[in-house]
């Protein structure tokens, strides 16, 4: 039996990592393709988008869906219950925000490009 001592252990082990949070911000707007997923998030590689959207579709955060079509085409959206994930991604944001302010306040040379859409901007972790 898998035990854990606090809810976020739990939420973690699902949305935890580098990525999956952005993938799901990017699945907010609607399907998307794997090559418009990787496009959008900035020192993502083919292998690792592809390995956390197959672990976000076993958690059924995402599903897959693949056009009977050649070549294949494949889309990825969110479930309904990935959806729900919605509200979390909200507060990260938030709170992400915050924290560029604070920082931005002490002296560190940091900017939020707020103003482009997640569509138009890439996304930066190193």
């Amino acid at each position: 039996m898998k035990q854990y001592h606090l809810g976020i252990e739990a939420t973690l082990e699902i949305i935890g990592g580098k990525w999956k949070a952005l993938i799901i911000c990017l699945l907010m707007s609607g399907a998307k393709r794997t090559s418009e997923l990787q496009r959008n998030i900035h020192g993502i590689s083919q292998k690792v988008l592809i390995q956390q959207l197959r672990e976000l579709e076993k958690d059924g955060l995402v599903k897959r869906y693949v056009y009977p079509q050649m070549p294949p085409k494949v889309e990825y959206s969110l479930t309904d219950y990935g959806v729900t994930a919605n509200k979390l991604v909200d507060v990260m944001c938030t709170w992400g925000k915050e924290n560029i302010k604070m920082r931005q306040w002490q002296g560190e040379d940091i900017v939020l490009l707020e103003d482009e859409s997640p569509e138009d901007s890439k996304y930066v972790h190193e």
